[in-house]
């Protein structure tokens, strides 16, 4: 990497505003809101496939569960069915029988008759017990159509619910990528004048890496001698003033060092490396005594060796 002649040098006091490591060749501002529109957009359609593959999921599930209960059902009908048809032969049977004795019970004299009578004394409780199973029976299977139907029709409006729940996470999802989008400040940098997307929060800072263009690094430096490491540079802070939320660092990038004395807060310091044609950026969102908070943000496209 290549240093402005007098950029840096010991004998020639530091002009008052810092240059970068290098200047890059100016290029059209429309180039570069090109793709960052087309990031946002993809970002967006990326948020409604993923949501609306979520929503086809729920219907999915919901015609599985309604097909099953319904089989459920079915299972519910055929055995109530079964046992019915069983009930009704047992009781047509003793009723049958019943009749029959009556009948021997008619023609019977003395100690036969007396006989025959309990025969049908005893059919005629057989058939009562059975009559009172069958009918025990019939409402037992006609509960549980009954709890099995609410069942499904908890589970249908629960699935509803969650179609329902989809379909706003989506509008929701969709309405505040869009407010994010545009909450990012764009502001000019410090190397070629162009103007470039900040974030000034974890929120916004998400956003920006939505768009997949560049890498972002995260940093909280505190004063002090030895530099400290930010992906493949080196920042140490020189001077912190929270009350004007303004601040001195020296950075150093391909064994080069350059200072960037009294900047503010969300301005972005861009300086270029070895490794990219692109510049990098540092923005610093918060300034604390004696410390800073913000993040590097590198382009991922790096320059091949």
């Amino acid at each position: 990497m290549s240093i402005s002649p007098g950029s840096i040098s010991p004998e020639t006091p530091p002009p008052p505003r810092a240059q970068s490591f290098s200047t890059p060749a100016p290029s059209g501002g429309t180039g570069k809101k090109i793709p960052i529109l087309f990031g946002f957009v993809i970002a967006l359609v990326a948020a409604n496939v993923y949501l609306f593959y979520q929503l086809n999921q729920v219907k999915t599930d919901l015609t599985k569960r309604n097909d099953a209960l319904a089989g459920e059902l079915d299972k519910v009908r055929e055995s109530n069915s079964i046992s019915a048809q069983s009930s009704r032969r047992v009781v047509q049977g003793l009723q049958d029988q019943l009749e029959t004795e009556r009948r021997q019970a008619r023609m019977a004299v003395g100690e036969a008759k007396t006989e025959a009578m309990k025969k049908v004394s005893e059919t005629e409780q057989r058939l009562e017990a059975e009559q009172a199973a069958a009918r025990k029976q019939i409402e037992s299977h006609i509960g549980e159509v009954k709890q099995s139907a609410d069942t499904a029709n908890t589970k249908a409006a629960e699935l509803n619910t969650e179609v329902t729940t989809v379909k706003t996470d989506l509008g929701s999802t969709k309405s505040q990528l869009e407010k994010t989008i545009a909450d990012l400040k764009r502001t000019n940098g410090d190397i070629d004048g162009h103007s470039v997307l900040i974030a000034t929060n974890a929120k916004e800072l998400a956003a920006l890496r939505t768009l997949g263009e560049r890498n972002y690094l995260e940093f909280n430096i505190k004063k002090a001698k030895q530099p400290q490491k930010v992906g493949d540079v080196f920042v140490r802070l020189e001077k912190a003033d929270p009350k004007h939320n303004r601040y001195s660092i020296e950075l150093t990038a391909d064994d080069k060092k350059v200072d960037k004395k009294d900047r503010t807060v969300n301005e972005p310091l861009q300086f270029l490396t070895s490794k990219s044609k692109q510049p990098y950026e540092i923005v610093v969102n918060d300034v604390k005594k004696d410390q800073i908070a913000g993040y590097l943000s590198v382009p991922k496209v790096l320059a091949s060796r």
